[in-house]
């Protein structure tokens, strides 16, 4: 892989960004990747790494991976095989500390023809002012949390046999 984004891949000026903000490229992760700013905050950086997979800028990438940020960038052979098409940001969190945060996502591409997703919460932390992409903190969706409160043992069960949920449901589950 080269250190020079791929020209073929370079997101353009007076586009919208691709990292999927509604904002023209040039307002938004443009001056991230080209280093006229640092980014404001985890989501940000989030947006413009997924920008740096499409312009296929692997030096930005090794740069603001907290494992590599500190050693040289040495390209490597090769181009990746999945075309990132697509960002959803579902989320940013921040935390009772305000240098770590995450953000949950979902990245969309296709491999070979075939349509891929990538869902994942990521962690990110901030050193030194710069935030940095840390590590995957979930891969795939958030567990599902039922609104409905629990059943009680002494409860009338759900399934409407008119017998206590201990006596009926509970013991079959």
């Amino acid at each position: 892989m080269s250190s020079a984004p791929s020209q073929s891949h370079q997101p353009k000026r007076g586009f919208p960004c691709p990292c999927g903000s509604g904002q023209l490229f040039e307002a938004c992760c443009e001056p991230v990747l080209s280093g006229q700013r640092p980014a404001a905050d985890a989501e940000q950086l989030m947006r413009a790494r997924f920008t740096a997979h499409v312009a296929h800028d692997f030096k930005f990438l090794h740069t603001t991976y907290r494992p590599t940020a500190a050693t040289p960038y040495v390209p490597e052979e090769g181009e990746p095989t999945v075309t990132w098409t697509k960002l959803v940001v579902h989320g940013h969190e921040t935390t009772a500390s305000p240098d770590k945060a995450f953000v949950d996502f979902s990245a969309y591409g296709t491999e070979a023809g075939t349509d891929k997703v990538l869902h994942e919460k990521a962690e990110f932390i901030r050193v030194n002012g710069t935030w940095l992409y840390t590590r995957e903190a979930r891969l795939g969706p958030a567990p599902y949390k039922s609104a409905l409160p629990k059943t009680g043992r002494n409860d009338p069960c759900p399934c409407g046999s008119g017998k206590k949920y201990k006596h009926c449901c509970l013991a079959k589950a």
